[in-house]
């Protein structure tokens, strides 16, 4: 019981880092990128993908030791809903993580290169696609705890 609380307490408390490092990335976007912001961005989003990255560890050591077990999560479809929302939000998070280390890769190159408004505007509609699919996981997870029951 100890271990599925733990896991447990793990991923929710993960999944709130992934909250805050995209929260940091939307809060850098929004000023302008001179050298100090164009490293802080890159640290955020590195962060962010680790973050996920261990959200996604946790989440099938929830699977394989928790106390609902494999069957619950195989025959649960907000599970898959949430799973699926969860790889969109990852697969969308690649492009600015492209343009980020872009930008950083031709800055070391150009010190003058540095994106302009336009460019961090760019990134923003990504950024909100990856915060409406956090608040679809959230739901889901509601879903998915009562398993189906509505």
């Amino acid at each position: 019981m100890l271990i599925d609380f733990l896991l447990a307490a793990l991923h929710h408390l993960l999944f709130f880092g992934l909250i805050a490092m995209l929260a940091a990335e939307s809060s850098v976007l929004r000023g302008p990128l001179d050298a100090n912001a164009l490293q802080r961005l890159g640290r955020i989003d590195a962060a962010y993908g680790l973050v996920a990255g261990l959200l996604l560890i946790a989440g099938g050591l929830r699977i394989a030791y928790g106390l609902k077990g494999w069957d619950f999560y195989a025959h649960n479809p907000w599970f898959h809903a949430k799973l699926g929302a969860f790889l969109l939000a990852a697969l969308i998070s690649v492009v600015p993580t492209l343009r980020i280390l872009r930008w950083r890769r031709a800055y070391r190159l150009d010190p003058s290169a540095l994106p302009g408004p336009a460019d961090a505007a760019g990134l923003r509609p990504w950024i909100g696609a990856q915060f409406a699919l956090l608040a679809v996981i959230l739901l889901c997870a509601a879903g998915m705890a009562r398993h189906g029951g509505l």
